[in-house]
């Protein structure tokens, strides 16, 4: 038995029965903004599908990724670590192996575990995450980038493939079933079906900009989860399931003179949407304290009265959503930003050298400090959301609390492993050709 399974069961409680075994299901949406998601009080027609169903579960409109890249992010859910804790801090380079993690801990409480995924970068062979599944499917069929490179799925592909699941699963046993639509992710194909949705004129609608493709590809992203949401019922108790729904990160859509995601830890790539939906055990509320995709693991296990592990970095908020606490407060919550991709023959170097930017955010203060410019900006997001007007003067010192993370992230990586990247040389030259390594 490995070791990371064998101290997950000693991690379940051993105070009687489990008190609760709800089917799980995980539905991410890639590179989402949660400003598209209009169940977020945002006035947007993007999302009607997801807008009518997460109005039945809990909305967490502050929440945040650790850091903006599908990888390291995904894997930061699963492990409740950070980037530079779990190894896996760039797209190409691998988690550490034999690590605790919620879907592990799920499988020895009997479980079944799948992963269904539709973005290339979350390949077994780039982040050895397959060993915490008991299936893990890369739905990599089709030819996104123009019907020539980079290798994922549609959205009618991803629900496809968990219908498909839903129909032959054993239900004699509880199971954990994670979507990964690879959708919106650039190139933001137009789906011109959906401009009357979207309030497009027929001009717009002929040759829509880059933001209004983006919107498009949200639009039909919803439609297909809306499709899958549909045809649940048919499948699980949806009183007995639990439903969760995310972004690994949003998308830089030209503020700040940026476009895409990872490389900068601005609001527009950093906020993702997060809800939980379980009906009749959860009620509808609103949070809007700060929580991180870190929060997710220890949380279910929470709501499943297991156990957390003291590795665990994220908040559990089952107290707040059964009705038992009051939300924290005051909570300083952390990110980092890393290069894009790792590639070569030693990823500790990768990860020593690929580190870009940290920040942190107590009560609505921003503080980030960028590697490469020596940048230090600091924003009020109570009054400056759009981070147009940095707080800091010339000579500004640091705060304790952006210096101590700083440190613990670099001391983190100094101390990863030395593991080559498992990039193929084609995955490089197709990585070049997009501008993901310089």
């Amino acid at each position: 038995m490995k070791v990371a399974l064998f101290l997950s069961m000693i991690f379940i409680s051993v105070q009687g029965q489990a008190s609760e075994t709800p089917n799980i299901i995980m539905i991410v949406v890639d590179t989402l903004r949660v400003d598209r998601v209009g169940a977020f009080g945002f006035p947007s027609n993007a999302t009607p599908n997801l807008d009518a169903f997460l109005k039945k579960g809990v909305l967490f409109t502050q929440a945040r990724t650790s850091e903006p890249l599908t990888a390291p992010s995904m894997i930061s859910v699963m492990t409740s670590l950070y980037p530079h804790e779990h190894g896996a801090s760039r797209n190409g380079l691998r988690m550490y192996p034999n690590q605790l993690s919620f879907s592990r801990i799920l499988m020895s409480m009997g479980y079944h575990t799948n992963a269904i995924l539709g973005n290339w970068t979350l390949r077994d062979g780039l982040t050895g995450m397959a060993e915490h599944f008991d299936e893990y499917h890369e739905i990599l069929k089709r030819k996104r980038w123009f019907g020539l490179i980079g290798a994922e799925s549609t959205a009618h592909d991803i629900t496809e493939s968990g219908l498909a699941y839903l129909k032959r699963r054993n239900e004699a046993e509880p199971f954990f079933l994670w979507l990964h639509y690879a959708d919106p992710h650039a190139p933001y194909k137009a789906h011109k079906e959906y401009a009357d949705q979207l309030g497009m004129s027929k001009k717009e609608a002929r040759s829509p900009d880059k933001v209004q493709r983006y919107d498009m590809e949200v639009a039909f992203t919803d439609h297909s989860i809306g499709d899958f949401l549909t045809a649940l019922p048919k499948y699980t108790d949806m009183k007995n399931t639990l439903v969760v729904f995310m972004a690994d990160h949003g998308e830089n859509l030209g503020e700040h003179g940026v476009i895409g995601h990872g490389r900068h830890l601005y609001e527009d790539a950093l906020r993702v949407p997060l809800a939980m939906v379980w009906e009749d055990r959860i009620a509808a509320q609103t949070i809007s304290e700060p929580a991180v995709l870190l929060d997710i693991a220890p949380t279910l296990l929470g709501l499943l009265s297991k156990h957390i592990p003291s590795n665990f970095q994220g908040y559990d908020w089952s107290g707040v959503l059964l009705g038992r606490d009051k939300p924290e407060t005051g909570r300083t919550t952390y990110y980092q930003a890393h290069r894009g991709v790792a590639h070569g023959r030693v990823a500790k170097r990768s990860r020593e050298r690929g580190l870009l930017e940290v920040a942190v955010l107590k009560d609505g203060l921003k503080e980030s400090f960028r590697t490469k410019n020596l940048a230090h900006k600091a924003f009020d997001l109570n009054v400056d959301p759009n981070e147009l007007a940095s707080l800091v003067v010339k000579k500004s010192g640091f705060s304790e609390a952006l210096k101590v993370w700083a440190l613990e992230v670099e001391k983190g990586l100094h101390k990863a492993m030395d593991r080559p990247s498992n990039l193929t040389e084609s995955d490089v030259e197709m990585l070049r050709s997009l501008g993901y390594i310089e």
